[in-house]
């Protein structure tokens, strides 16, 4: 099957909808038109949908992840880094995980109002809530649309503490929030940092900003006193898990207080576009990946169970905890939550007092 690669999108293929009972497949008729076809690809275009949301806030019980709450401004990421684990939830809105994950981009422009609504709601009690938990929260639509910018005002409003996760240096434009932010312990950030090869990057996340972009960022965050760390995400055997420490060493450099990491998940459509990407860019190293994904996850592609799925299992799985921590050791950031949520001030909270009712005065 010919390859869909694209000039500056991640996924080679577009799978169908798992839950679709219709299938289609491209074949040669014999006139030579699916050659012609995949000859000259045109670069894809980015496409906006607007989502009316009915929650701001979602929520999760998972024992192995350091919030029970998230919001996310998008579906969908324009980054196109192939590995993403929130590809798969393309298929609840009837798109493919594979191309339209990263050129079908579902906005929530109501965000910031409807949050606004759910916190101000009697009874609710602030806990540090994840910005970028599935999608990144400022992927390169936010230059223009602004969402995120909106909840992080209505956060700072409301004193309510923030997590944020981004490959973006774009985090920088909103350096006024989180500096205040963070003068009232109220926010970290986390920019992940996969590679410091940049051709790697722009094969593996097209769209993100590149290694050395990050690491300003990461710069710039520290020395306005924003709380910032590194997330090594995510670490793929055979590919960049030789990175690792350079990749803390110049994070610590860079001003990082923590760092943690993430081993490579393959759970569902997201196996099959890994092994069609590789295929694609890396056909002699592809078969050592995969044999070496299998060996940290007990002889499968993924291993689901909580406590696990992060980090694998093995001899080589521990090899890789093992370095991480060293590393850790060596950058002077052993000891630390990885993540920073833990610390944040959660008793600033306090729901803006609403405007007087005319009614209520009689």
């Amino acid at each position: 099957m010919p390859s869909l690669a694209r000039k500056g999108r991640g996924a080679v293929t577009n799978p169908a909808v798992r839950y679709e009972s219709t299938r289609t497949e491209r074949c040669d008729d014999g006139w030579g038109t699916l050659a012609a076809e995949f000859a000259e690809l045109p670069p894809l275009p980015t496409e906006l949908i607007r989502e009316k949301a009915k929650a701001a806030l979602t929520w999760n019980d998972s024992p192995d992840i350091g919030f029970d709450r998230s919001l996310n401004p998008y579906r969908g990421c324009e980054h196109g880094c192939v590995y993403c684990y929130a590809r798969p939830a393309h298929a609840y809105v009837g798109m493919s995980p594979g191309l339209d994950f990263e050129t079908r981009l579902m906005f929530k422009p109501g965000l910031p109002a409807l949050l606004e609504k759910e916190l101000s709601k009697p009874g609710y009690v602030a806990k540090p809530v994840a910005l970028g938990a599935n999608t990144d929260p400022y992927q390169p639509v936010e230059r223009t649309l602004g969402i995120t910018r909106g909840v992080l005002e209505v956060l700072e409003r409301f004193g309510h503490p923030v997590t944020i996760v981004t490959k973006s240096a774009g985090v920088l434009r909103d350096l006024d929030i989180l500096t205040r932010m963070s003068e009232r312990n109220l926010v970290h950030v986390c920019l992940s940092v996969t590679t410091l090869d940049g051709k790697l990057a722009r094969i593996m996340e097209p769209r993100a900003a590149t290694p050395l972009k990050r690491l300003e960022a990461v710069a710039a965050l520290s020395k306005a006193g924003v709380r910032t760390g590194v997330l090594v995400a995510p670490i793929i055997p055979g590919l960049n898990d030789m990175e690792m420490e350079r990749i803390l060493e110049m994070s610590a450099r860079a001003g990082a207080a923590r760092a943690g990491y993430v081993l490579l998940r393959l759970p569902l459509e997201i196996r099959g576009m890994f092994e069609a990407w590789l295929q694609e860019h890396y056909p002699d190293r592809a078969a050592r990946v995969l044999a070496l994904v299998r060996e940290t996850r007990g002889g499968q592609f993924y291993d689901s169970r909580f406590g696990v799925r992060q980090t694998g299992t093995g001899p080589y799985a521990e090899l890789i905890a093992q370095r991480f921590r060293l590393a850790l050791r060596r950058c002077g950031m052993e000891g630390r939550d990885r993540m920073g949520e833990r610390g944040l001030d959660c008793s600033q909270f306090r729901p803006p007092q609403a405007a007087p009712r005319q009614l209520e005065l009689l």
